[in-house]
């Protein structure tokens, strides 16, 4: 039973290994996303391009977790390219808030604009105490839309929201957002420290192992 399923390891991506993954899409039009993801994967050699060099469009995003979108986002866009494609579902979850704004991240005060989901965060948050939070990040990446074995990492952040935004680097809700080992905000941290601490770069880094097992 070991030995078969480490041969369905082994032929999975059996395409896409043989040419080292040489292109890989990632069903996102996030620019911070893509750059995180860029640098993360540059190990690999593999050349990573957004899928709106293939003029696709994002796909939608109706599932209440956040595998499922990851999924759905990875098919879409392995589908439009004929490509391996990596997609991408995190958001920010508040115990408080009974893990909201989670999935619904992007879009939590109404409209997708960082910052007016941080004002509303602010906002919904003024008559609470509990101020703790985590950043999820699930990564799934297929060789093909319809792949039986798509590939699945997750990454955690905790920390807990600010009162006021701070620092100008990032994206989403990194001024609010505040990492409980260096103190500072996920805005306040350079590139290269955010990519060791972040729940996406904890997700990347598991990817990248699971690509690695199967390619040598």
């Amino acid at each position: 039973m070991v030995k078969v399923l480490f041969y369905l390891l082994r032929t999975f991506l059996t395409n896409a290994i043989d040419k080292k993954l040489q292109t890989l899409v990632v069903a996102s039009g996030n620019q911070g996303k893509l750059v995180e993801i860029q640098a993360l994967l540059q190990p690999l050699n593999i050349e990573v391009l957004p899928q709106s060099a293939f003029n696709v469009a994002e796909a939608a995003e109706p599932h209440c977790t956040f595998i499922e979108n990851a999924l759905a986002k990875a098919r879409h866009a392995s589908l439009a390219t004929g490509l391996p494609a990596l997609a991408d579902d995190s958001g920010l979850c508040l115990e408080t808030l009974q893990g909201a704004p989670g999935v619904h991240s992007a879009y939590f005060s109404g409209v997708k604009d960082d910052a007016k989901n941080n004002a509303h965060l602010l906002n919904t948050l003024k008559q609470h105490e509990n101020r703790f939070a985590h950043y999820y990040c699930c990564l799934v990446l297929v060789r093909k839309y319809d792949d039986p074995q798509p590939l699945i990492a997750e990454g955690i952040w905790r920390g807990s929201i600010l009162k006021k935004a701070r620092g100008d680097n990032g994206f989403g809700y990194d001024p609010l957002f505040l990492d409980t080992i260096t103190g500072k905000s996920a805005a306040e941290l350079a590139p290269e420290i955010k990519n060791k601490l972040s729940h996406r770069g904890h997700a990347l880094r598991k990817m990248l192992q699971l690509i690695q097992h199967l390619m040598y």
